[in-house]
């Protein structure tokens, strides 16, 4: 009988345990992006993510401390980003970000980082003049 009990409680110490863990708050995902068209509201940036591989174009979400980040601040199309946030139904929520080289990118994204930038230097070098 004992043994049974033990058993009953080791079954339900393992549910309740699962059951807290999916509780807990969402953890940030590491993720990289390249800014895909120019930045009109600073708070909602357009970009290509990769996260774990997968590439998907999605709305950047910026907080109140990103917003007045200077990198936030100046950022336009192209640029390269690596990100720590989480994802929600609007885009994906930054908490932090840093900007990387192209090269920094993973492989997926390297190939529309390059196509970008050939596209950028094609369209605005011409206006220099």
């Amino acid at each position: 009988m004992t043994r049974t009990l033990v058993i009953a409680a080791v079954v339900l110490m393992g549910v309740t345990v699962t059951g807290v863990g999916s509780v807990q708050a969402q953890e940030d995902q590491l993720a990289y992006a390249v800014v895909s068209e120019a930045p009109r509201d600073k708070s909602r940036i357009s970009a290509k993510i990769a996260i774990e591989g997968t590439v998907t174009d999605t709305k950047l979400l910026a907080s109140e401390a990103i917003v007045g980040n200077l990198i936030w601040k100046k950022l336009e199309i192209c640029h390269a980003m690596r990100l720590e946030g989480q994802r929600s139904g609007e885009g994906f929520r930054v908490t932090s970000v840093r900007v990387v080289d192209g090269s920094m990118l993973p492989m997926v994204l390297q190939g529309f980082a390059g196509d970008c930038l050939l596209k950028k230097a094609l369209e605005i070098a011409p206006l220099v003049d």
